[in-house]
This record gives C-alpha cells, structure tokens and sequence, in this order.
C-alpha cells in the first residue's frame, strides 16, 4: 500500500457536487501488510512487515500457531502468491499437520473472504487518503483494524461452533 500526499488541497464542493480530488502526489513510502481473518469471530490479526517473502510469511504463520489452542484444527486460505507457494511455506505446512490448506483458484482471489476485508480496507482508508508519511499510514490503517474489530461481533452469530475455522490468511 502506498503512503501519499497530494500536492495541493482538495476543493471544496457545494451540495449535490461531486468532490474533487487533485491528483497529482508526493509518494510516502510504503507498508506491505500480514493479515489473518477469523472467519467465525471476525477478528482480524495483523502486522507490518518489512520484507514479503516465505520467511516472513511462516513466521507470520508461527505466531497465528501460538494464539490458536492446541489441538484445535486450523482451515487456512492461501492465494497463488509466491510467498504461499514457495517451498519453505510447503515445509513448514507439512510439519504442521493439524493445518489443511484451501488454495484460491487462479484470478479468483475475490473467492477469498480477506480480500473483501481488504476492499473495504481500500474504501474507507486509501483511496481518498492523504498520508504524511509511511508512519501515518500505519497509524490510520491500525485505526481502522480496531474499529472493524468493534463490529466483529456479527461474525460470531453466523458462525456455528460446528464450522469454527479459525483464520484466512493472505500476504
């Protein structure tokens, strides 16, 4: 995701006006972002990281296997990313054995349940942002990841303790 400024204000707009944004921008940086959906809670775990690649996404995955209980089975979402794919994702796939990997198929990645959690995401925080720095995005994108959480509450009742399957994660 791409921290950005714009150059200049927006204008104001009288009602009934579409609005108007100028598009003309002064990049930030940007925040590459771990995130992990509890599809019958809704809870939503994420993180920054600095680099994606299969390292990451594993130790990613370490900590979502330390906040799950024990012996409770584990249905995990991945796209055809090449953090997912790569070979050290297999590994450590294969030496967890209570973890059952779905993959998406191919140009589908709108099957996938987090990728509408990020199209909101998109909504509500990027598309008409305007972002200081790498750091205020974080700091908004963290804002809007504890809002969500308080709404999480509508998952758990669609959700029977039958299906429980916690997390679909994407890169």
């Amino acid at each position: 995701m791409a921290a950005r400024s714009r150059r200049h204000p927006g204008h104001l707009v009288r009602p009934g006006e579409p609005t108007r944004q100028e598009f003309e921008y002064r990049r930030q940086g940007t925040v590459s972002l771990m995130t992990a959906l509890d599809m019958c809670t809704g809870e939503v775990l994420t993180e920054v990281i600095a680099r994606n690649d299969a390292v990451t996404f594993t130790a990613f995955l370490d900590q979502l296997e330390a906040t799950i209980a024990p012996g409770q089975n584990v249905r995990v979402v991945l796209d055809n990313g090449s953090s997912p794919t790569a070979k050290h994702t297999e590994k450590w796939l294969l030496a967890h054995p209570r973890w059952t990997e779905h993959w998406t198929p191919p140009h589908a990645s709108w099957l996938n349940q987090i990728e509408l959690y990020f199209s909101a995401m998109t909504r509500r925080v990027l598309r008409h942002g305007d972002f200081s720095s790498r750091d205020d995005l974080i700091d908004k994108l963290e804002t809007y990841v504890i809002g969500r959480m308080a709404l999480s509450a509508s998952y758990e009742s669609a959700c029977s303790s039958a299906a429980r399957a916690p997390f679909s994660t994407e890169e």
